[in-house]
């Protein structure tokens, strides 16, 4: 299994706000905006993400790491005993994705474009 990229989430009150002040400050560009979550970039494809509330999931995530076999890390994180908070999931927006919560209790959001 590869990694594609990993980008953080960070939970945020306003997001057309947070997307202006991070976009100002960051010279970033929005590169997805569905309304309640939103992906800044910068040319390299760096990404931090946005995020008020998830509308599928019962949690925010902490970071999303996008893999280029979505099932076989489900596989792993179950063989490695880690709490799935978010069932391996068709979303709207094309991704393929599930949750497992860590030992420190972050939740990652593993996922694949379809």
């Amino acid at each position: 299994m590869g990694i594609q990229r990993i980008a953080p989430i960070l939970t945020v009150d306003d997001l057309p706000t947070a997307i202006a002040e991070h976009s100002a400050v960051l010279g970033l560009h929005t590169v997805m905006d569905i309304g309640w979550v939103a992906f800044l970039a910068d040319d390299d494809g760096r990404q931090i993400g946005l995020m008020t509330v998830d509308q599928t999931a019962p949690v925010n995530p902490d970071v999303s790491v996008f893999v280029d076999d979505v099932t076989a890390a489900r596989r792993a994180a179950v063989a490695a005993g880690l709490e799935i908070v978010h069932p391996l999931s068709d979303e709207e927006w094309g991704v393929r994705r599930f949750f497992y919560r860590d030992s420190s209790g972050r939740v990652v959001n593993v996922g694949t474009h379809r």
